[in-house]
């Protein structure tokens, strides 16, 4: 064996090379150096035939990515699958105009000339990367391949394949020859190994992270098999990405996005040994990991600065889960020594420090994703997330400072969640609208989170497969498989109806956000400017002349105490000159005018300040 396809098809985001296929080939190349290892990040062919606009759209909705390959994967229920599409293109004009039909044959037309051009005969082994979005167009390919070329020896993975997910994967795609469980990179550089030494499948034995037909058929336990370290991962290989980039038109190119990584797994699902269950309820995002791994500060900087600089890229995206607490300031303080003007995204969570989110911002971080997910300490208890309400709050209020755009969301209609838990999001939210606003999604059971390997403690009275697979697969197949994304019963209409203020509220919220950051100052919706022995605090307003404030002496030293939240303890320690009872007037004066936030007895100031921080020197900080 020769040569080795790597592919990954549509829908990722096309303005990033795969990390799954660069970061295994690149590793790869370091077992078998004299092997070629060819990777096809073909879902950057169809954005270009389709249009990156459309494109965008279908990959960011599950449904309607999964529709148009299925609609060539299974023509006799083009009926079915096209009901879903159009429920999910409803609210697109862009999509509803191209419509299924047209969309699919657009993609069948460039699909088959690459799979038809490609001598498929040459490789030894084809390898599908497979994450959300993926499903369809995958098994397309892979069915359109082998039958063409049934010896060619197959294999996927990717975090659609987790342990559950693959049950009789071998009997209803039987195009697929072996199924990677969990990183690929040892279990895969073993399986090449195997196949060069091997004639046939049956004499390849049993291999730690691969499934074959034969180990299900025998049985055989399914284990991990991932590297101790990632210090020995060399830097990944996008060439074949940027090479076809190349071959567009001028009208076509465009500057893409570096995929990255620091570490693999999460630290917060690690961390929690004696807890009922580990990390967010909701989140099965790391069922292909085992525990958590980073890389060494210098080699992400010494990875960021040669990947930028061979391919003239400043663009960059964390595609960490969570980036390591310890590390991440050692990192970012090192790419921002690098002098290069990046522009850099990440996800974070809400306890990162400030110190950690400055040196991001230094370094280029112009876009996070934080775990917030809500607004209700009771409700965050329940996601444990490990968090509390003000703990976002002032972590939205630092990025609203940092100038870091925080793309976060807010889950609504968690199973479990009651009335109380949305009275307490209200009344928070009215604190929150200095900050950029979150995005509401609808909560999706996952196959292998918290609440689906424990639904009655979430208050589900049964889990099964999403319906919207019954439409897109055969009956034979949906009844035979267990896929990522499940569906519940337990309370969903009680659900919709009670989250429908919170809905109203956060439409209201980007409206005026937006408003009032009309004009070309934009100035902060609630900030300060300080005087030194006083403060004057703006307070825009919609439809309304700004609401001014001045906190003068030891106000304006309170105040500014609390730009981190503080208890009334620590506060009343920090001001023993002030008596209790005319401190506490004043911190309740403020969360009325809602300048602060309180919460079980902590307080946080939520105005920012017109001069950064960092140029303020006279700031209280102790």
């Amino acid at each position: 064996m020769k040569r080795i396809a790597l592919v990954s098809t549509p829908w990722p985001l096309f303005s990033r090379p795969s990390i799954q296929l660069g970061t295994l080939k690149a590793y790869l190349g370091t077992q078998f150096p004299n092997m070629e290892v060819a990777a096809h990040h073909f879902y950057l062919k169809v954005a270009e035939t389709i249009g990156y606009s459309l494109y965008q759209i279908i990959s960011e909705r599950t449904w309607l990515a999964e529709t148009v390959y299925a609609a060539l994967l299974f023509p006799e229920r083009l009926e079915h699958i096209e009901k879903v599409f159009c429920k999910e293109a409803s609210g697109n004009p862009l999509v509803r105009k191209a419509g299924l039909k047209t969309l699919a044959a657009q993609v069948k037309k460039v699909s088959d000339a690459f799979i038809d051009s490609t001598d498929w005969g040459a490789f030894g082994l084809a390898g599908f990367s497979v994450c959300l979005c993926q499903l369809t167009s995958a098994f397309y390919f892979v069915k359109r391949i082998k039958q063409r070329f049934p010896d060619l020896s197959i294999v996927i993975g990717g975090s659609m394949f987790a342990v559950e997910s693959t049950r009789n994967l071998f009997q209803v795609f039987p195009q697929v020859d072996f199924v990677v469980n969990g990183e690929g990179e040892l279990p895969l550089s073993r399986l090449v190994r195997h196949l060069r030494d091997s004639q046939s499948h049956e004499e390849i034995p049993p291999i730690p992270g691969i499934i074959s037909q034969k180990a299900t058929s025998n049985d055989t336990p399914v284990s991990f098999s991932q590297m101790e370290t990632l210090s020995n991962l060399p830097a990944p290989d996008y060439d074949d990405y940027f090479n076809l980039l190349k071959t567009f038109s001028p009208r076509k190119t465009f500057f893409p996005t570096l995929s990255a990584e620091i570490s693999r797994g999460c630290w917060w699902r690690r961390s929690q040994g004696a807890a009922k269950y580990s990390g967010c309820a909701f989140c099965n995002l790391n069922l292909q990991w085992s525990g958590y791994r980073s890389k060494n500060p210098l080699q992400v900087i010494s990875e960021i600065d040669n990947l930028t600089t061979k391919h003239k890229i400043l663009s960059v995206a964390f595609m960490d889960n969570l980036l390591p607490m310890k590390e991440s300031e050692d990192i970012f303080a090192g790419l921002g020594k690098l002098s290069k003007d990046f522009s850099l995204f990440a996800e974070i969570r809400a306890t990162t420090p400030r110190h950690i989110l400055e040196a991001m911002q230094v370094a280029g971080t112009h876009e996070v994703q934080i775990g917030i997910e809500a607004l209700s300490t009771r409700l965050l208890k329940k996601l444990n997330k490990g968090t509390t309400a003000i703990q976002n709050l002032e972590i939205m209020k630092h990025c609203e400072e940092l100038g870091i755009a925080n793309v976060s969301n807010l889950i609504l209609h968690f199973p479990g969640s009651d009335l109380m838990d949305v009275e307490e999001t209200l009344r928070n939210l009215e604190f929150a609208l200095p900050f950029r606003p979150l995005r509401f999604v609808h909560f999706w059971l996952g196959l292998g989170s918290p609440v689906w390997q424990d639904p009655r403690a979430f208050g589900i009275k049964a889990v099964f497969n999403h319906p919207n697979y019954a439409a897109i697969f055969p009956p034979h197949v949906f009844s035979s498989m267990s896929f990522m994304i499940q569906a519940y019963r337990g309370k969903l209409g009680l659900q919709k109806k009670i989250w429908q203020p919170v809905k109203k509220k956060v439409r209201v919220w980007k409206k005026g956000y937006a408003e009032l950051h009309k004009g070309p100052l934009r100035t902060p919706i609630l900030s300060f400017r300080d005087g030194l022995d006083f403060l004057i605090i703006r307070q825009k307003r919609v439809g309304a002349e700004p609401s001014m404030h001045r906190l003068v002496g030891t106000s304006r030293a309170i105040y500014l105490f609390c730009q981190r939240h503080r208890s009334l303890k620590r506060i009343l320690a920090h001001f023993p000159e002030i008596a209790e009872d005319r401190i506490v007037p004043f911190l309740r004066m403020m969360v009325d005018k809602r300048l602060m936030f309180e919460e079980n007895g902590r307080y946080l100031s939520l105005a920012i300040p017109v001069i950064p921080t960092g140029r303020r020197p006279h700031t209280i900080e102790s």
